[in-house]
């Protein structure tokens, strides 16, 4: 029978099983869209501060606007089910490419690896961190589309009372380091996991396999990831330098975040030749998962998961007991060692017994664990204090800061907002997420053209909120219709957080307007009223003595018609004008010629450059070529 959730999510067919959770293909009967639906395991139900921690995840995830981040529609609580409304995804995950394909070309992991790196650096932007990276969290739809999903779930399940400080929550094989030895990672934890990533696309497995989980979270913090080259030969040695970039143990050795590491990605895909390639979906994905029928009574029940994928490799997340990573502390005795012992009586041990018994020895060896290993140490309080004082102070505390720009309206440009953890203690070499000021929003340059989405997307990374305004927008010849021509307010403005940006779109090219009568008007004004009417303009230009250069003698078409070629074409007179050569001096006429293009010619007296003008021909006034002769008198005696 189908579920339904909250008298609006109906739960269809199950999509997958997770260690923790399992997702179905759903309907939003509201809105009649199909969703996928993440329904936790029942016992989280039970925990308040899961639920708490889930929704503010969920919240966090939900505004992540990515083409490559999973849509967050919805989450819900209705007392049995703690559940995530996603966007669907018609087509498989990266662990079905990799488990049909096996190790994948350089050029087709790369065009992989670099939409997962957007989404991760678009969280890493926005101050999140995803924790469980892992092909099972990568979506590939049937057009080849790359999608992240599950932000911040690991982080909601280590908030749950089913869990402790000596719990270890993610999926083992992707585990950083530091998140193994004390449970805290940040942007640089998720660049460990996607070099993982990067790892296994190229070879076909990850680094690390073993017998238990718990052994390969052991190799994590006691050994370093083998170049791929050494499984795989034929790597680039490029590729094996980035591998071996993105997993160092030290945090700080690898890029800052997912942004850092996918600019060096894409040099090191341009250094080798390799292209950007079409992403298959898998043969064996979702699609593959049976119906449940739907025709029947919608009652509420227990959505009921279906059997773990059969897949080889440690995919789900998991919670280990940290301190079993601590080696035995004697070898076992050899067999001479031994003393021979009377046989003992045997008793049956029911199997609830043995449970208890390694239960009491797990916690026995965590509390060893904690007690034997490093002493804790204070988070400094650094709210208030710039960010290079803040970083030295957490430094000095011995613990890894990680910078997150954020806006503020009343905290300081480079001024610390809050840390987290805000407060308490950490092992040492724990990360803290330092939250640095940027200052207020300021209204983004936008090029005219622009695409509503990139606009959009341009405001919410300064923390602004995009509205559209049809009485705004305005008629552009250049700018295609729906396009942005501009803000409202303008670029450079500083506004608060949340503040209302207008985006003023294109209404396309202006009517056509009859052609205007610019005759005798300069080349400027002429052009400014043809342009306004909607026509782009040509200029051609003659000699007519009728009308002073510079000046337009006609157009083409002719003024009041329209032309569906939306072109004209100005006729502008080239004509000089002579000037008032009378009483002046045959050196300065000269020179005021030259500059005209006209020629003087001395027709009468002398050319004594101090003799003075008394006639001139054409006369002054008179329209003439550029190039004409003025013949001028000038007085026999005299200065």
């Amino acid at each position: 029978m189908a579920t339904l959730l909250e008298q609006r999510y109906r739960v269809d067919a199950p999509l997958a099983r997770g260690g923790m959770s399992a997702v179905y293909r759903g309907m939003d009967m509201r809105l009649e869209r199909p969703v996928a639906i993440k329904v936790m395991d029942h016992r989280f139900a039970e925990d308040q501060s899961f639920v708490d921690r889930f929704e503010r995840e969920a919240r966090a995830a939900a505004s992540l606007h990515h083409p490559n981040v999973i849509a967050v529609h919805d989450q819900g609580f209705d007392g049995d089910h703690v559940f995530l409304v996603m966007e669907l995804v018609d087509g498989g995950t990266l662990r079905d490419l990799l488990v049909e394909r096996g190790r994948l070309t350089v050029p087709l992991a790369l065009s992989v690896l670099e939409p997962v790196l957007s989404a991760l650096a678009a969280a890493h932007q926005n101050g999140l961190v995803h924790r469980d990276v892992k092909p099972e969290n990568v979506l590939i739809g049937k057009s080849g589309v790359v999608k992240v999903g599950d932000f911040g779930l690991v982080k909601a399940m280590a908030s749950g009372n089913n869990t402790s400080n000596s719990v270890i929550l993610g999926t083992v094989a992707y585990l950083s380091p530091e998140q193994v030895a004390t449970g805290v990672t940040t942007a640089r934890g998720d660049v460990y996991s996607a070099g993982l990533l990067l790892y296994e696309m190229l070879t076909g497995q990850p680094p690390y396999v073993g017998d238990t989980p718990i052994s390969v979270a052991y190799r994590h913090v006691n050994d370093d990831v083998p170049p791929p080259s050494l499984s795989a030969p034929g790597i680039p040695q490029a590729l094996d330098e980035l591998v071996l970039r993105a997993t160092r143990r030290d945090p700080m050795a690898r890029p800052a975040d997912a942004g850092a590491f996918l600019q060096e990605v894409e040099r090191v895909r341009h250094a080798i030749g390799a292209p950007l390639v079409p992403i298959p979906a898998a043969a064996h994905g979702m699609q593959t998962v049976p119906r449940v029928a739907t025709d029947m009574p919608t009652v509420q029940t227990e959505p009921v998961p279906p059997a773990a994928p059969t897949v080889p490799g440690p995919q789900g997340t998991r919670a280990m007991v940290r301190s079993d990573l601590d080696p035995p502390s004697k070898p076992p005795r050899s067999p001479v060692e031994k003393k021979k012992e009377p046989p003992r009586k045997r008793f049956p041990i029911p199997r609830w017994g043995i449970a208890a018994a390694v239960l009491a020895v797990a916690a026995i060896v965590a509390t060893i664990f904690l007690t034997a290993g490093p002493e804790p140490v204070a988070i400094p309080n650094v709210v208030g204090a710039d960010k290079q004082s803040a970083l030295k102070r957490i430094e000095d505390a011995k613990l890894v800061p990680t910078v997150v720009e954020s806006r503020s309206d009343s905290v300081a440009r480079n001024k610390v907002i809050r840390t987290d953890p805000p407060t308490g203690t950490l092992i040492p070499g724990s990360g803290v997420n330092v939250y640095v000021s940027v200052g207020p929003p300021i209204v983004p340059d936008v090029e005219p053209g622009a695409t509503v989405p990139d606009v959009e997307n341009a405001l919410r990374a300064q923390d602004l909120k995009p509205k559209l305004s049809t009485e705004e927008d305005r008629f552009d010849n250049n700018a295609p219709k729906g396009s942005v021509v501009a803000l409202s307010p303008s670029p450079g403005t500083q506004l608060k957080l949340g503040d209302e940006v207008i985006m003023v779109l294109s209404k396309g090219p202006a009517p056509l307007k009859p052609l205007p009568d610019v005759r005798g008007k300069t080349e400027a004004e002429a052009r400014q009223l043809v342009q306004e009417a909607g026509y782009t303009v040509t200029v051609n230009t003659r000699f007519d003595e009728r009308v002073d250069g510079g000046r337009v003698i006609s157009t083409d078409p002719v003024a009041g018609t329209v032309s569906e070629e939306k072109k004209v074409t100005l006729t502008v007179s080239n004509a000089v004008t002579v000037p008032d050569l009378n009483g002046k001096r045959i050196n300065d006429a000269k020179e005021q010629l030259d500059k005209l293009g006209l020629k003087l010619e001395l027709a009468f007296g002398d050319d004594r450059g101090n003799r003075r003008i008394f006639a001139q021909g054409p006369n002054p006034g008179s329209r003439v070529q550029k190039g004409s002769t003025v013949r001028v008198a000038v007085n026999f005696f005299g200065s």
